[in-house]
Parts: structure tokens; C-alpha cells; sequence
């Protein structure tokens, strides 16, 4: 039985690349690159291999060369590599694994091992991407959480100063959302937060972020985005809010914008702060509207 997870075949002879493949084609995706340069451009290829066999000897790229390439990316640093050889040699398999190569597979090739050992790579793969995705997500919304908010609220300031770029934060808070857990329930209350997450992660850019920041608080991040495109990418957002409707109740949504000040804001947290207090002065003077902190 086939599933979802794909399977990178990196060799320069094209026999072994098919003997690999008919072992595993019935039961993942299957990739071919037939050297190094063309395996590191599959990698930011969707599908994204879940796991690469990768061959050691290959002209102009070996596999060495190819998995430090990999293992300084953060994108594919954490792709399972099984290496693949003909040489039976204590010494490369020790310098495979040194390097961050997960297993090693010598050839002739057995069926049973390669499937064996791609499975419970796999397994292992799959197992430590939900630790990271509970990790750094929301378990309710599935947005990112506010540890993760933190993080990468840190790391866009410091690029947003590094590179004098514009950056945004708005701080939203759903309006009567108490109201709505005594009048409906907890369940149904946890259904309105969930639609507002979706309307909030599927409307921003890819490079935005958003996360719940906590209760019925949520953070979205403009990158290089100006205070006037901020206000006016806020609004397009309330405006969903209010005509989602989730669970047939009428939502709406107050908002605090800041915008960095390069010399002003020491951190993260200074703009954070600024977007709370307009949004507390947005709730006070009538809540449903985005107000800029002056």
C-alpha cells in the first residue's frame, strides 16, 4: 500500500537508481537525481523528499560534498540520508554518520534491508515532525504558538534593523468572546476561534506570520510592509471577521498596530507592548476597528 511520504534516489548510474526505485515505488513517491547539484535543487522541490538514499561515489559532487550542502540548509537539514555504496569501508561509514548521515546501506543491495530501513527512517522522520510541529504550534488553532510568536518575532526584528525594512504588528483580540462562551459554550467557543485562525493564516502573505498569542488573542506580523498597508491589510482582516459568521454567531474583532521605529523599539517586546496599548485604546473606544498606537 502506497503513502504519501517521497523517497529521493541520488545516483549517477541510472541501472542502480532503478533497482532502488522498483524496491520502493509501490510504496512511497519516488525521485530520481542522477547527480549532486540536480539532488540539492529536488530538495526545494515540492513534493520535498521525506528522506534521501543517496549514493557516495558521484563525479564533480560526491555524497559527502552533497549531504554538508544539505546539513547547513536549514530547510533540509533534518531530510534523513541513507548512504548508499559498493565500498564496504569502516572509515566512510564512519565519516558519513560523523557528518549526519542517519544509516548505511552497502551494496549488493537485499530488498528486505532497503525496505526495512527506509520505513523505520521514515517512522522516525514522521515521529520527530509532530514533536516539532506541537512544539512551536497551537494545539487548538494549529497556527503557531505564542513560544514560536516569540521566536520569530526576535528574529524579523533583527532583520527588519539589520536591513532597515519596514515591519508591522497587530495585536487582535475577538470582541464579547466571554459572551460567546457563556452564551454558546466552551465547544462553540473554541469553533469561532478556530475559524478566525483559518480566515487570519489563509489572508496573509507567505511571508507574514501569524500565531495565537493567547486566550482569544491573536498576533499577525507585516514584513516590510508600511504602517499605511499595515492599517489597510488590518482592515481587510476585520472586515472578514465580521462577515464570517462561524456557527451561524456574529464575530467581530479589535485590533492594535505599531509599526518599527528604528530609533526608538530596543526589542520585540517594545513593539508588542505598543501594540497592546492600541489595541486596549480600539476596545475602549468602541472595539471592532484597528487603531494605530501614537
Amino acid at each position: 500500500m502506497r503513502n504519501n511520504k517521497t523517497i529521493l534516489i541520488v545516483d549517477d548510474v541510472h541501472a542502480n537508481m532503478e533497482i532502488l526505485g522498483s524496491f520502493l515505488k509501490d510504496l512511497y513517491e519516488v525521485k530520481y537525481a542522477s547527480d549532486g547539484i540536480s539532488a540539492l535543487k529536488m530538495t526545494h522541490t515540492e513534493p520535498i523528499p521525506d528522506l534521501i538514499l543517496l549514493d557516495v561515489e558521484m563525479p564533480d559532487m560526491n555524497g559527502f560534498e552533497v549531504l554538508k550542502f544539505l546539513k547547513k540548509d536549514s530547510k533540509t537539514k533534518n531530510i534523513p540520508v541513507i548512504f548508499v555504496t559498493g565500498h564496504n569501508d569502516i572509515k566512510n561509514e564512519e565519516r558519513g554518520l560523523i557528518n549526519g548521515a542517519v544509516d548505511y546501506i552497502t551494496k549488493p543491495i537485499s530488498p528486505i534491508i532497503v525496505k526495512a530501513r527506509v520505513n523505520t527512517h521514515i517512522t522516525l522522520k514522521h515521529q520527530q515532525d509532530e514533536l516539532i510541529f506541537r512544539a512551536s504550534h497551537d494545539q487548538l488553532t494549529e497556527i503557531y504558538n505564542r513560544h514560536k510568536l516569540v521566536e520569530e518575532g526576535n528574529r524579523y526584528f533583527s532583520k527588519s534593523i539589520r536591513h532597515n525594512e519596514d515591519l508591522c504588528i497587530a495585536i487582535i483580540d475577538v470582541d464579547h468572546f466571554k459572551n460567546i462562551n457563556d452564551t454558546y459554550g466552551h465547544m462553540i467557543g473554541d469553533e469561532v476561534l478556530k475559524a478566525i485562525a483559518s480566515i487570519l493564516h489563509k489572508s496573509i502573505r507567505v511571508e507574514d506570520i501569524v500565531a495565537r498569542y493567547g486566550g482569544e488573542e491573536f498576533v499577525v506580523i507585516f514584513d516590510r510592509c508600511t504602517i499605511k498597508d499595515a492599517f489597510d491589510k488590518a482592515n481587510k482582516l476585520r472586515m472578514k471577521i465580521n462577515y464570517a459568521n462561524p456557527g451561524d454567531i456574529k464575530v467581530s474583532a479589535s485590533f492594535g498596530l505599531t509599526s518599527l521605529k528604528h530609533d526608538l523599539h530596543r526589542n520585540f517586546d517594545h513593539m508588542l507592548k505598543e501594540a497592546d496599548d492600541a489595541l486596549y485604546e480600539a476596545k475602549e473606544s468602541g472595539r471592532n476597528k484597528v487603531v494605530i498606537y501614537k
